[in-house]
This record gives C-alpha cells, structure tokens and sequence, in this order.
C-alpha cells in the first residue's frame, strides 16, 4: 500500500526529471559551469512559472470546470476558460515585457551582466507558459489528460532537441551565447506545448459541452471567477514550490555575495553555474518523486477530511511520512556517499568542475529528506484544505535560506556551499514547520520507530557499503564503473535491510510493478 502513490506519479514530475537529465547534465559537458551559471540566472525564473503551469493554475481551473460542468453549467464552465485566458495572457505580456526590456538591469542587478542574451532569450517562455495553464486546466477538469500529456512531450522534446543543438552550434561564438542559445529552447518549448493544445481545442470544440442544461440563467461576476482562481491557484504554486523559490533566493543573493568577498564575476558565475546548473539537476530526481508523492496524496486527504473518516486519514498521513522517509533517506545518504564520484559520472568533459561542485552536492543531500518531508507535510495540508498553512511554511524556510546564505556564502572558505547549506536549512525549517502543523490540526501520533528510525538504520548500513563497494572498486574499473556498482550494491543492500528489520511488510512489496514476482524471489531466497 506503501507504494500505490507512488506509482501514480503525474506525468509532469516524471518528465520533468527526464528533462533535467536530458538536458542539463549534456548542457553543462558542452558549456561548462560559466555557461551554466548565465543560463541559470534565467532559467529558474522560468521553472517557477513552469510549476504554476502544471500544478497551480491547471488544479485552479481544472476545479472551477469540474465544479460548473457537474451541475449542468458547461455554458460557466466555458466562461471559466476564457477569462482565466485573458488574465493569463495579460500576465504573460506583462512578465515577457518586464524580462525582455529589461532584461540589462535585471542583470547587472543580480550581479551578472554576462546573462543578458539568456535573460532576453527566456522572455517568449513566459508569455506562452501561462496560456498553456489555461488549457490544461480545462481540459483536465473535463477528465480529458492527454491534451496535458501530449503537449508535455512535445514541449520537453522541442526543448531539448533545440536547446542542446543551439548550445553546440553557438559554443564558437562564446560562452554567453551559446547559454542563450539553450535557453532559447527553453523559450520555443512551451510554444509548440501551446500549439499542440490549441490545435486539440480547435479540433474537440465543436463536441465540447458549452451550452447551459438547467434553468439556472444566473452568471457569476467576471472579479468572482478571478478571485477564485487566484485564491486556489496562488497556494497550491506556492506550496509546491519549495525547490524553484529556494533557486530564486540563489539567483537574488549568491552572486553579488561572492563578488563582495573578492571574487571577480567571472569567478561568481562558474561557482554559481557549479551550484545551480550542474548540481541542481542531480536533485531533481528525489525532488520530483517528493513531488509527485505529495501530489497524489492530496485526493485521498481530502476525501478522508471530507466524510470525517478520522481513522483513513490517519492511515494516510502516517504512509506519507513513512514514504517520505523511504524514499528521502537512500537519496540522501547514497548522494552523500557518492558526491564526488557522481559528479565526475556525470560530467566527464568538465572534470575541475564536476570535483569542485561535489561539497555542493554533499550538503544539498543532507537536505533532501526534509525535502520530502516538507513536500509530503505541504501535500496533506493542501488536502487538509489549509494549503495557506504550507505557505506560511515555505515563507519561514525562505527566511532562513537567504539570511543563512547570505552569512554563509560571505565565508570565503565556503564561498557556494554556504548556498547548499543555506538551502538544506531551509528545507529541514520547512519539513518540521508543515510536520508539526499537519500532527497539530489531525491529532496524529506517529510510529518513529517504524517511519524514521528503521529507514535511518537502512540508510546508514547503506552509507558504509557503498563508501567501501567505491573505494575497493575504484582503483580497479576506474570511476565510472565503480559508481555504477556501488549505487546497484546500495540499493540491494538498503532493500535487504528495510525487509530484514521489517520496515516494509510483504503485501506492500507486492502492490510494486511485477510486485508479485519480486515476492516469489524473495521467498526463495528466504528474505521475507
């Protein structure tokens, strides 16, 4: 049971995963950490916008349809869609223009004059990204999901082909383009997600139910309907947004605060680059199953707080902690044990780099299991119907990411890894603040035996492997193998663990894809 949510993964956590290891991690082979540091000054602006289109708005409007289309309303229901269109395309103008026009003191303002070309070039994104919002909220909240489906992959795919081959094509000209070359990509994505929707729009608008099936001519006022979208849609973005604002408070302090200390900007940026565009990808994986965890338990919540059925909410706040920790906890512990080894893996062409970054790397995992606490916990609340309260949450991790960063990356010593650390304390502030108000407002206690202190023993066992598999391989197959097999040895020996000490019971294992199978070799190998 453990497990079922997290084989309901929405199809844009899963994507977007894809996407950071498609794309980011060749990017940075091909432009280094200074190229990766002008392309994410812009880039994370877009990834905030990005989840407002796949999460926020989309959940917004998909409600507001659903809610009209069930009382025989459809004629509301349409009216939903074009107003939430106007506003959309009225804030995209507005956030293209702002980034285009003034995409120089942006900048210089942030301390890193070299990203204007990737800031000018990221300006389209941010006018078709929220049009894309519309229509998937639309279609969703008419139980249509393939329109959402279909476009994700032809934006990821238009991405990726084209940013990857601008990138390469614009490396002779320099650095500083060849960034705005990838970022461009980014820019003509969401224009072929938004073709592609309203090619579908086009084709199913003749079969879509527009007119009024009841007697009821009354229409809500065109303030109401935006109200209402914005007091659903702001939250939910807000809430599952920990990953994308933390970056921001990256973009806004780390490069103007190394260059306070004595680096030169071009020193900032590579450091930056190493921080946000080469290290930042690799946490995006735990990230997004964190995600998607906490975005399919938000159903369940709500149906259970809905009937006041206490003792089945119960039941799924207590599997959301314990997934989060199983999940959290080998992501941690593996990453930290393999910091330097992955990185190199993973960039080969930019080998200083990839060892520089590797701290980086190490302290961010430190942090991932808050990460999925605090994306779990944020999951609940919003099921709880109190999503205000996550926000409040990620208000005060915010808090303490940007004064803990700013002090910290002050410390030449420390210099970027003062961000990594600033980042993971604000993950554990927002995990333990959403924690504590999910136990206040359900009553819940919590098995920490079976949720945290089993996992954690998992973890550490795991940890001491795959320190000894590395070192003892390495000098033989060389890095890459070595790491390989010490992440297989690492998973084994964590499951093995998990199941010795009973953390995960057999009919759990069998709700896994080819779950019945992995039980009948269990079996014979006399492991549960």
């Amino acid at each position: 049971m453990i497990f079922k949510r997290c084989r309901n993964f929405r199809l844009s956590g899963i994507i977007s995963t894809g996407y950071g290891g498609s794309f980011q991690n060749p990017l940075g082979n091909i432009i280094g950490d200074a190229g990766m540091g002008y392309y994410q000054t812009a880039y994370p602006i877009y990834v905030f916008l990005l989840v407002f289109s796949t999460n926020g708005a989309p959940a917004a409007i998909s409600k507001m349809t659903s809610e009209r289309i069930a009382i025989g309303r459809s004629d509301e229901a349409h009216r939903v869609f074009k107003l939430s269109f106007i506003l959309m395309l009225a804030l995209g103008i507005v956030a293209s223009s702002i980034f285009f026009f003034g995409a120089e003191p942006i900048v210089k303002a942030l301390g890193n004059p070299g990203a204007y070309y990737a800031m000018i070039s990221i300006a389209p994104a941010l006018l078709f990204v929220p049009i894309m919002a519309v229509f998937r909220g639309y279609f969703q909240g008419m139980q249509e999901m393939a329109p959402t489906a279909t476009s994700q992959l032809m934006e990821q795919a238009v991405r990726v082909t084209i940013g990857l081959a601008l990138a390469i094509m614009l490396v002779p000209k320099g650095i500083e383009y060849a960034a705005a070359g990838a970022t461009v990509g980014t820019s003509i994505g969401p224009i072929a997600g938004v073709l592609v929707l309203l090619i579908i729009y086009l084709y199913k608008k003749s079969k879509l139910p527009l007119k009024n099936e009841t007697q009821d001519t009354t229409k809500e006022s065109a303030g109401s309907i935006l109200k209402t979208l914005a007091a659903i849609a702001i939250p939910i973005t807000i809430g599952v947004s920990i990953l994308p604002i933390m970056n921001i408070a990256d973009v806004i302090i780390v490069m103007r605060r190394l260059q306070s200390v004595g680096f030169s900007a071009g020193e900032a940026n590579a450091l930056y680059g190493q921080l946000t565009g080469m290290v930042g990808p690799v946490i995006n994986l735990p990230m997004a199953l964190a995600l998607s965890m906490a975005l399919s338990m938000v159903p369940a919540i709500a149906a259970a707080a809905s009937i006041k059925d206490a003792a089945f909410l119960k039941l799924n706040v207590r599997l959301g902690l314990r997934t989060a920790m199983i999940i959290g906890v080998p992501c941690s512990f593996g990453l930290m044990a393999l910091a330097e080894p992955i990185m190199k893996l993973l960039y080969p062409l930019q080998a200083a780099s990839a060892v520089s970054s590797a701290g980086c790397l190490f302290f961010l995992s430190i942090g991932i299991v808050f990460l999925c606490i605090a994306q779990t916990m944020a999951g609940t609340l919003q099921g709880l119907g109190k999503p205000g309260i996550a926000v409040w949450g990620l208000a005060a991790g915010f808090v303490v990411k940007c004064i803990s960063t700013f002090i910290l990356t002050g410390i030449t010593d420390l210099n970027v890894e003062g961000a990594a650390i600033g980042s993971t304390l604000g993950y554990i502030t927002i995990g333990m603040i959403n924690f504590a108000a999910v136990k206040k407002m359900t009553g819940i206690t919590f098995d920490l035996k079976l949720s945290v202190w089993k996992p954690l023993i998992s973890g550490l066992v795991m940890f001491v492997l795959v320190l000894c598999a590395y070192k003892g391989l390495a000098g033989f197959i060389g890095n890459s193998m070595s790491t390989v097999v010490a992440i297989g040895i690492g998973a084994v020996a964590y499951g093995m663990v998990l199941l010795k000490i009973k953390a995960i019971e057999e009919n759990e294992i069998g709700m896994l894809p080819k779950g019945e199978a992995l039980v009948k070799l269990l079996r014979k190998c006399k492991l549960v």
